[in-house]
């Protein structure tokens, strides 16, 4: 009788965690990922709400763009974990299962009916067992497998940098031999791994995060090539009414920007203003001036040891330092009003719902309302303690 009550409970957390996602709440409120949503609003492990937001897309039904339904990805599996007759786990396991590239390989109608076998199966056999058996019948219906592909790869080194018309971001695409793959692979391998045990991003998206990390700490430690005279850097343009209007948009060196990154930016970056006048003409072309200098960053590093926001633990190395007082609005670069964020975190916390502040000289993060209705502030635990030194008379040695 318990289980079945937790089993309704999951289906019913599900449910609610797709329409959630469905209605852009998550979106709105910064998160670009519902795991940390969930888990931010529940109060759980990320790991725990990554699943139950994998599962949700899978037995819960869709609602299209055009407000059309549309049935679960998986209509059987959703059917026996709606009654309760199977767990949140042999849900995860049928779509292990059924994403696996030799399920990819199967007819629509196979998949259909792998589908369905599972799901029955699902009531009788532990996630384990149901694993083995899902592999197995698998194997048995994609026994030829991959078309074996004999072309010679290229090895030519090639790569295209596409931005997007709109001019926010862009594509990239390309070939590498294999001396240059490796450097590659090797520069991003230990960026790559997950950043917790909870980190929902897909091995794409850690990979894509990865190469503009490399890229970003390269600009900031100033060991490239000099371009017309000086090393890279990020110029922000920005018209005179912009600037006297508090900064509400910009341009790179490479197109358009929005506001909300330009006030991040600003939080710890060598920033080079721009001024342009009325008719585009350049004003004023102002010195280089670092918002957070070296030695203040290196105490933020100390009290924080990397990102600040509970649950996080990136190290400091990439991360950046955010203004609790956004500078362009007068605050001051001093401890007092510096925390260190990760990317995906500074992020967050210049959209509107979640606030930091610095208490008892530490920073803590109030939650919004959605998520925490008291909005009790949250920190991350302190480090252990350093073990005392041992004298040296602990040690049978006599001080001279």
């Amino acid at each position: 009788m318990c289980e079945l009550l937790t089993r309704q409970f999951e289906q019913l957390s599900v449910e609610l965690i797709a329409g959630l996602d469905a209605d852009g709440t998550f979106t709105e409120r910064g998160y670009t990922r519902p795991g940390f949503a969930v888990a931010d609003l529940l109060g759980c492990d990320t790991a725990l709400a990554v699943r139950r937001v994998r599962v949700a897309e899978q037995v819960v039904e869709r609602r299209m763009v055009d407000g059309q339904v549309c049935p679960p990805r998986l209509p059987a599996t959703a059917q026996v974990f709606a009654a309760g007759e199977v767990s949140l786990r042999h849900v995860e396991v049928i779509t292990d299962a059924l994403g696996s590239p030799a399920a990819g390989r199967l007819t629509p109608q196979g998949w259909a009916g792998v589908e369905e076998q599972l799901a029955e199966h699902a009531r009788l056999y532990r996630p384990r067992e149901l694993a083995v058996f899902a592999r197995d019948l698998i194997t048995l219906l994609d026994q030829d497998g991959p078309e074996p592909d004999d072309r010679e790869p290229p090895q030519l080194n090639e790569l295209h940098l596409t931005r997007n018309p709109a001019g926010a971001g862009g594509r990239i695409k390309g070939q590498l031999d294999a001396p240059s793959f490796d450097a590659l692979a090797t520069a991003l391998s230990a960026l790559t791994r997950p950043a917790t045990a909870g980190d929902t991003r897909s091995l794409g998206e850690r990979q894509a995060d990865a190469l503009a990390d490399v890229c970003l700490r390269s600009l900031d430690q100033g060991q490239l090539p000099t371009v017309g005279g000086e090393r890279p850097h990020l110029s922000v343009t920005i018209s005179l009414n912009e600037l006297e209007g508090r900064g509400r948009g910009g341009a790179l060196d490479t197109g358009p920007i929005t506001a909300s990154e330009l006030r991040r930016l600003a939080c710890d970056a060598r920033v080079v203003p721009v001024v342009l006048g009325g008719d585009g003409q350049p004003l004023d072309i102002g010195r280089a001036m670092r918002t957070v200098p070296a030695h203040l960053r290196r105490a933020v590093v100390v009290r924080d040891r990397g990102c600040a926001f509970p649950g996080c633990g990136r190290e400091p190395s990439w991360c950046e330092v955010h203004h609790l007082l956004e500078w362009e609005h007068g605050g001051r670069t001093d401890i007092g009003n510096l925390v260190m964020l990760c990317r995906f975190h500074h992020r967050l916390l210049h959209h509107p719902g979640w606030t930091v502040r610095i208490h008892h000289g530490h920073p803590e993060f109030i939650p919004p309302k959605w998520i925490d209705t008291h909005q009790i502030p949250r920190r991350r635990p302190p480090p252990a303690p350093i073990p005392a030194a041992r004298s040296a008379d602990s040690r049978g040695l006599t001080a001279v």
